[in-house]
């Protein structure tokens, strides 16, 4: 199975690069995530050109996708060539975003009334989309998962794992890349954030 990790200009390298390796700890269990891109080569918010693995297209065959943030998201969900390049379907798909990812998701309908997590920044913007935005790190319903914050790319890429190969292989992943002293906090903590009903109040 294979996961695209879509990245476009003025990512972010946390929401890219943490759920790429989180994800990539599942290759034995046959799950591979690709950094994807729309060009050959993106360049990150502090500088950093990244060689994309997939091409933009690769997003119609992979089984999840998962939509990157950055500081250009907002240039991205104005362009119509750009999204209709997202051939994304959630009735055969695992689809995520990350922070300012959910802009995408928005731009391209496959929200409908489902709230969303989205960091701080992009919230204001994410709420004039008519979307709503929870206080919550983490929340999915059906097939689609968004996440807000840069350090919760771990619960993006933990819900992908769990999606696709299972809990377990999801646990043995969180636990490598947990702090040592704090594995089994860090694991409990991811899977409390992934399994937890949505506060609608927030």
């Amino acid at each position: 199975m294979q996961v695209a990790v879509v990245t476009f200009d003025g990512f972010n390298e946390l929401d890219s690069f943490i759920a790429s390796a989180v994800i990539n700890r599942a290759r034995p269990a046959g799950l591979t995530a690709y950094i994807t891109t729309p060009t050959s080569v993106v360049t990150s918010m502090n500088g950093v050109e990244v060689v994309g693995q997939r091409p933009l297209s690769f997003v119609a065959e992979a089984d999840v996708v998962l939509i990157g943030s950055g500081i250009r998201t907002r240039d991205v969900v104005a362009d119509n060539a750009l999204l209709a390049a997202l051939q994304l379907d959630p009735s055969r798909q695992f689809i995520g975003s990350q922070c300012s990812g959910a802009l995408v998701l928005a731009r391209l309908g496959l929200l409908g009334s489902m709230p969303v997590s989205t960091d701080t920044t992009s919230r204001p913007f994410v709420e004039d989309c008519g979307v709503t935005v929870l206080d919550e790190p983490f929340h999915t319903e059906g097939t689609i998962a968004t996440a807000g914050g840069c350090l919760a790319s771990l619960y993006l890429g933990a819900w992908a794992i769990s999606r696709t190969v299972g809990e377990d292989v999801a646990r043995a992943a969180v636990d490598y890349v947990a702090p040592v002293g704090e594995k089994q906090a860090t694991v409990d903590r991811v899977f409390a954030a992934i399994h937890a009903p949505a506060n609608l109040l927030s």
